[in-house]
């Protein structure tokens, strides 16, 4: 009896030693491992950005605070590493997606921003900072068409936004100083 015992002990040890604790102070299950689905396409493009901190994981407010703090820095690659880790944290953070978007349009990898202003817009609508965003993301690839089309969708949504103004402003010099 005594050596049933001590093997179900052993075993019992054996499987808990296996066990990995997750965060569960706000009542959602975080575990370190990549999301499925589209979110882990971006994974591949910042893999070697991940060098902000030696943190294995944030809270997605963190992440998002931290990101905006780096793009503001101009560091955008840092950012847009951040900005994904958000999304796999807060999967449904349209402004984490919405910012995420932003920094590879500055890293002018407009593949992936497409993709994340996609999200972006299925999960926040359209609203003036989609529109000015993505109006932005067409000037930086220099179709000047889209990008007034999304500028002007911005301002009848918020006529008074002076980010909106300032960049309808930014593309009508851009017409005016084309290079041939």
């Amino acid at each position: 009896m005594k050596r049933v015992i001590a093997a179900a002990a052993c075993l019992l040890m054996a499987v808990l030693a296996g066990c990995q604790t997750a965060d569960t102070t706000d009542g959602v299950v975080r575990t370190n491992e990549p999301s499925k689905g589209d979110v882990t396409s971006f994974g591949d493009a910042f893999d070697g950005l991940k060098t902000v901190s030696d943190v294995e994981y944030y809270a997605s407010d963190q992440a998002v605070a931290e990101a905006k703090n780096q793009f503001r820095a101009e560091n955008y690659g840092n950012a847009g590493a951040l900005f994904f880790k958000a999304t796999q944290l807060a999967p449904n953070d349209g402004n984490a997606w919405m910012g995420l978007a932003a920094c590879t349009d500055r890293i002018h990898r407009f593949d992936l921003s497409d993709r994340a202003y996609a999200r972006a817009f299925k999960l926040g609508g359209a609203t003036p900072e989609y529109y000015n965003n993505v109006g932005y993301s067409y000037l930086l690839r220099g179709k000047l068409q889209d990008a007034r089309s999304n500028f002007l969708k911005a301002y009848e949504l918020a006529p008074n936004d002076p980010t909106v103004a300032n960049n309808l402003k930014l593309l009508s010099s851009s017409v005016q100083n084309i290079e041939r």
